[in-house]
């Protein structure tokens, strides 16, 4: 049986405003996170899963759970807080300890810059992502970053999931009621951002060239609901505008020809200015960061431009559906597809020739302990188990795969439903309206998980 090599990096994810808590404590200013309106009934990011005063508790767990890499973020609004942009000493201060603790323990931080949150202050200064000096002060972020942590961190994400990040409700425009305006916006926002990110992949490499540096992308797996030629157009147009749109701009630094045309056939080519045509191809990312959960099915239909789905995005000529042929779940409607990660990270092994690592994979579930406070998870286990074959199968026919890491370490909140539904390898003892003392519960798959790594993924 084929097992992983040594070097392989075993980690587990989190993100900044999913775990940390403490939303105003030690100088940390809002977020745009801790302000969206949060259904009434749903936990905020207030308390979350109180990492900012278990940190050291989650470390020793990740330690012996045997992680090699901790795939995690940084709050923007903890280390900046306002618009002023002044590092905040106590928010690094945080996170210095963190990440010194993990490498005591031999634990490699791997760090996501942007994850769906930035300073609250600067969306009311100037607009945030709307405005091009958003630019400039994530560069000053990332600089402040990668002066700060050189030597310590030499892995680094960009910006998470640039789609969602720009689009899902919650964390975009959804005051802009036209919804042509609206996607009109979306694309203008990605646009700065894929400008911000490519200023970000210069300024590392003059900071610190041996450190790695990195999108993270959702990837969609679309498959034609029928082989009538329009789904597989449709299917070939949603993946192009969900993914590959955006991979493209962070790798080549422009839109492919079939993006662009849909774009200004829409009239929704962003704005653009003579000196981004150098900032966009003067640098390419060392890796690309898979996040990938289930596939889809797209089937050609026409219509008015729609947010309303999981996928936020606005398309008049294409309708996602679920795969009939897949199980489904509670949380997981679209159908589980260990498969499609193999489909889907050779398609971008084949259009980008760079190293991967999955970043995000996993399974939500509402749960909650039994009589004797254990969580017996058979379903994750099976879930990670046949998507980690999926990725040594990759590995096996030479894909440069160099990591894995499942969706989440510890429960996490989740963007839209609080803790109602629960992805991680430990379990977080809170409910939705009494975060109690947040304390940590190990899952059976933290234990599988555990014996994956310790043997290289060889009893699989």
């Amino acid at each position: 049986m084929m097992k992983l090599p040594e070097h392989f990096l075993w980690g587990a994810s989190t993100s900044a405003f999913q775990i940390e808590g403490a939303y105003n404590i030690d100088g940390k200013g809002l977020a745009t996170t801790d302000v969206r309106e949060v259904p009434e009934g749903i936990a905020d990011t207030k308390v979350a899963c109180d990492h900012y005063h278990h940190w050291k508790e989650d470390v020793d767990l990740m330690s012996e759970l045997g992680l090699k890499t901790y795939r995690m973020g940084f709050s923007w609004s903890r280390i900046m807080p306002d618009e002023t942009m002044v590092p905040n000493e106590k928010g690094l201060a945080f996170y210095d300890q963190l990440i010194d603790y993990l490498l005591e323990k031999g634990i490699e931080p791997f760090v996501t810059l942007y994850h769906f949150e930035c300073p609250q202050a600067l969306v009311d200064a100037f607009g945030g992502w709307k405005s091009r000096k958003m630019i400039d002060a994530y560069v000053k972020y990332a600089e402040v970053c990668f002066r700060h942590f050189k030597g310590r961190v030499t892995k680094w994400v960009t910006v998470n999931e640039q789609l969602i990040a720009t689009a899902a409700p919650g964390l975009a425009m959804e005051y802009l009621k036209d919804p042509h305006e609206r996607a009109k916006w979306i694309w203008q926002i990605s646009y700065h951002v894929s400008l911000a990110e490519h200023r970000a992949f210069d300024l590392l490499r003059t900071i610190d060239p041996d450190a790695a540096i990195g999108p993270v992308c959702a990837i969609q797996v679309v498959y034609p609901a029928s082989s009538d030629p329009e789904d597989i157009r449709a299917a070939q147009e949603a993946e192009e505008m969900m993914e590959f749109a955006l991979l493209d701009m962070s790798v080549y630094g422009e839109y492919s020809p079939s993006a662009r045309t849909w774009l200004k056939e829409r009239n929704l080519y962003p704005d653009t200015e003579a000196c981004d045509e150098a900032v966009l191809h003067g640098s390419k990312p060392d890796f690309i960061g898979v996040n990938y959960y289930f596939s889809t099915c797209a089937k050609a239909e026409q219509k008015p431009f729609d947010f309303n789905t999981s996928f936020f995005w606005a398309s008049d000529d294409c309708r996602i559906i679920p795969n009939d042929n897949l199980k489904k779940t509670e949380w997981m409607n679209m159908g589980i597809d260990p498969q499609g990660l193999y489909n889907g990270m050779r398609k971008i092994w084949e259009r980008y020739r760079l190293p991967m690592i999955v970043t995000e994979n996993g399974m939500a579930v509402s749960e909650k302990p039994d009589e004797e406070g254990r969580i017996h998870d058979p379903y994750r286990i099976e879930y990670l188990r046949d998507h980690i074959r999926e990725v040594m199968r990759l590995r096996k026919e030479g894909y440069p795969v160099f990591g894995y890491c499942p969706w989440s370490f510890i429960d996490v909140l989740s963007s839209h439903q609080g803790f109602s539904k629960r992805y991680g390898l430990v379990f977080i003892d809170r409910t939705e309206t009494d975060p109690k003392d947040c304390r940590r519960i190990k899952k059976d798959s933290f234990r599988w998980y555990h014996d994956v790594i310790e043997k290289d993924g060889s009893d699989l």
